[in-house]
C-alpha cells in the first residue's frame, strides 16, 4: 500500500464510521467507472477504494478509462458531457457503499503522474440507497432504479470530477477535485520515467490544437 493511501486510509479510521452508514447497500454491488475527454488519454495505475466499514479494496480498477478518439481531429476535449456515461469499469463485489477513492494515474498528453484521495460524502451515499421510479428508454417501461454507478471523469492538470448515476437514472455531479503530482513519477518510479504509450490519433490532436486546460 502506498504511502499515501495508508495515510488517508488512517485518517478515515481515526475519524470513525458512522452509524447511519452501516446499512448494507440495496443491490449485490455498486459499480466503479473512469473516463477521459476526447484524446486527453489516460492510464490508471490503481484505483483502490475505502468503504464506509473501513474496509480497503485495492486496484478495484486500472487500465485504460473510456474515451473517444474520432478521426480527422473531429472530436472536441472541452469541458464534460451533460450525461456522462458508465465509463469503463467493474463492480465492486463485496463492499459496501464507497467513502473514499483513492486514484494515481497517468495523463499520458502531458505527460505527467497523479494521485488524489477523494472523499465520497454521505449525501452521494444517500442517492445510492434511494430508489427511484424512472421511465426507462431502453425497454420501454417504468422501473424502481437506483443510482449505483460511480463515474470519475480524468482530466489534464489533476482534475477529477464524480458523477453518480443509474442505468436508467440521470447522472448527478458529485464532487470535483484537483490531485497533486506524484514526484515519484509513472508505476511509482519503477520505470524510469517511462510513461505509456500515446496513441497516434491522440499525439496529432494535441500536436495541432493543444492542452484545453481550464476547460474541465
Amino acid at each position: 500500500m502506498s504511502n499515501f493511501l495508508r495515510i488517508a486510509v488512517v485518517a478515515l479510521l481515526l475519524g470513525g464510521c458512522s452509524l447511519v452508514d452501516s446499512r448494507s447497500l440495496p443491490y449485490d454491488a455498486w459499480r466503479l467507472g473512469f473516463s477521459a475527454p476526447n484524446y486527453m488519454e489516460v492510464w490508471i495505475e490503481t484505483a483502490d477504494v475505502v468503504d464506509v466499514q473501513g474496509q480497503v479494496y485495492r486496484r478495484a480498477m486500472s487500465g485504460n478509462s473510456a474515451i473517444q478518439t474520432p478521426p480527422n481531429n473531429s472530436g472536441d476535449p472541452k469541458g464534460w458531457p451533460e450525461r456522462p456515461g458508465w465509463g469503463k469499469g467493474k463492480y465492486v463485489t463485496g463492499a459496501d457503499l464507497p467513502k473514499k477513492i483513492y486514484v494515481r494515474w497517468q495523463s499520458l498528453v502531458e505527460p505527467q503522474t497523479y494521485q488524489v484521495a477523494i472523499d465520497i460524502p454521505e449525501s452521494t451515499r444517500e442517492l445510492m440507497r434511494k430508489k427511484e421510479k424512472v421511465f426507462c428508454a431502453f425497454d420501454g417501461k417504468w422501473i424502481t432504479d437506483y443510482r449505483e454507478a460511480l463515474v470519475v471523469g480524468l482530466a489534464p492538470g489533476g482534475i477529477a470530477k464524480v458523477w453518480v448515476l443509474g442505468p436508467c437514472l440521470p447522472p448527478i455531479e458529485v464532487t470535483r477535485v484537483k490531485a497533486e503530482i506524484d514526484p515519484r513519477g509513472p508505476y511509482e518510479g519503477q520505470s524510469g520515467g517511462e510513461y505509456d504509450t500515446l496513441s497516434d490519433i491522440s499525439k496529432a490532436y494535441v500536436k495541432k490544437f493543444g492542452v484545453p486546460y481550464g476547460s474541465w
